[in-house]
């Protein structure tokens, strides 16, 4: 392989010759692309990798690259030097039908020409590749794959890609393991790896423990960038949004299911307090959030003219949370999920809850995403997911929503000791802040689905929480 890794860098200076053009076509198609809206004006490589020799078939490369855009309004007249990409790209002389989906282009230039490139996770044989070498701790260039080695991990394990992925790509592996490869890389921990790492050593069981990860190590930048984590798969599982949908179809009570997810959801807070710092938010602190909300309504009405007519009274949100602080009022931070939702909830068949996807929202830093939080911040995102299947359903079913709401809270009481629902500025708050940027969200990516998060904002604008 390492003899693979050198010719590869020998022809780094050409390789986008090749990849470019058809790149900047199929990059912002993909439901993982960060920019849509943007053209690709150009990519510069940050590393290219080769997993397979050069000489055999398929070729595989993984690479990390770079794509620059036009600043969008939100950016200003900040500099920025576009969003880096992980890439796993295969060539074969001829595409084989079976991954015709798979297609990126056919290079007219460069040390590709007249080859065809393609996104390799649909190819099974690519993705052994990445299993196979996690299961070796193999060294690949600047690429070090890894794992804890109290979980094994055997050969002949088959892939299948899973389709319905947004933000990131996943392989299971012949149902025993799930490998989530990163789309959008930034160097740092991503918490992705680094809570459930944590979750596993203080024996929550509520989180998959990690069994192994990709990270790369490059030059000139001090931090490693994470770029896969492998985890045992929950078989048979069914996610909390597909479960809740199939429910609201059939009329039936999903109340017992949310309260039980409410005790798990506190679980897990429990336990990230119990070994990561908490820390004290005082007036300074919730001022600075209320403002950053504050900003989030700004931009986002200035995108989204829906949203114009209720900004005062959203505004008037977030103000009563920085006059609540200024009275005296102080709340505990701690890390938490980030972006808590039904669908980042699994059920297994035996009807225990886990939690997964700890990246944290895609559209925040990674900074941001690994600062302490009130914990109320994860409730305010699965009561809005509540809101949010309930509002999905034909016809609407605001009232399954409610009784959802209510039943995660008693839950999450039971097992916190704490009712969220005793703090309701900073929750409303919050609720509010989600809100704004599903409307963002569904502007941008899903039109047809405004309506849904519009719903919430009449509501929250009036004062109605549920």
């Amino acid at each position: 392989m390492s003899e693979a890794v050198t010719r590869a860098a020998s022809q780094r200076p050409s390789l986008l010759t090749s990849l470019g053009p058809p790149l900047r076509e199929w990059l912002p198609r993909q439901r993982w692309f960060a920019g849509k809206g943007r053209p690709v004006t150009g990519l510069s490589l940050v590393s290219a990798t080769d997993l397979l020799p050069p000489g055999g078939t398929p070729r595989l490369i993984h690479l990390l690259v770079r794509a620059h855009q036009p600043d969008s309004p939100a950016r200003g007249a900040v500099s920025h030097p576009g969003d880096c990409y992980q890439l796993l790209i295969g060539v074969r002389e001829v595409l084989p039908p079976r991954l015709a989906p798979a297609l990126i282009g056919r290079p007219e230039k460069g040390p590709l020409a007249g080859r065809t490139v393609y996104e390799a996770l649909y190819d099974p044989r690519a993705a052994a590749v990445l299993l196979k070498a996690i299961r070796t701790r193999a060294r690949v260039g600047r690429l070090r794959f890894e794992g804890d080695g109290h979980q094994r991990i055997r050969g002949g394990l088959v892939p299948r890609r899973l389709t319905s992925e947004q933000s990131n790509s996943s392989v299971i592996y012949g149902d025993t393991f799930i490998l989530k490869l990163l789309r959008r890389i930034v160097p740092g921990i991503n918490p992705d790896l680094e809570l459930p790492l944590v979750l596993s050593r203080e024996g929550c069981p509520r989180v998959p423990a990690p069994t192994g990860w990709l990270r790369a190590d490059l030059d000139g930048v001090d931090d490693p960038y994470i770029l896969a984590v492998l985890q045992p798969y929950v078989r048979g599982a069914t996610d909390g949004w597909e479960l809740a949908l199939r429910e609201l179809a059939k009329s039936e009570d999903f109340t017992a299911e949310a309260r039980a997810l409410g005790r798990a959801t506190a679980e897990v807070h429990r336990a990230l307090a119990h070994t990561l710092p908490t820390v004290t938010m005082g007036h300074a602190q919730i001022r600075a959030l209320a403002d950053g909300m504050a900003r989030r309504l700004e931009a986002a009405a200035q995108a989204v003219p829906a949203l114009q007519p209720y900004a005062p009274a959203l505004h008037s949100v977030f103000e009563e949370l920085t006059a609540f602080a200024a009275e005296g009022r102080a709340w505990t931070a701690q890390r938490i999920h980030g972006d808590l939702h039904l669908g980042q909830c699994l059920r297994s068949p035996s009807g225990e809850w886990s939690l997964i996807d700890f990246e944290g929202e895609p559209s925040k830093s990674l900074a941001e995403r690994r600062m302490p939080q009130p914990t109320v911040r994860d409730v305010a995102g699965m009561l809005r997911s509540f809101d949010y299947a309930a509002h999905s359903a034909v016809p609407p079913a605001p009232e399954w929503a409610t009784a959802c709401r209510a039943a995660f809270c008693s839950g999450y009481t039971v097992s916190a000791g704490r009712d969220p629902r005793t703090d309701p500025v900073l929750l409303r708050a919050y609720e509010t802040d989600k809100a704004v940027y599903e409307v963002l969200y569904e502007a941008r990516h899903r039109p047809d689905w405004l309506p849904v998060p519009m719903a919430a904002i009449r509501r929250l604008s009036a004062g109605v929480t549920h």
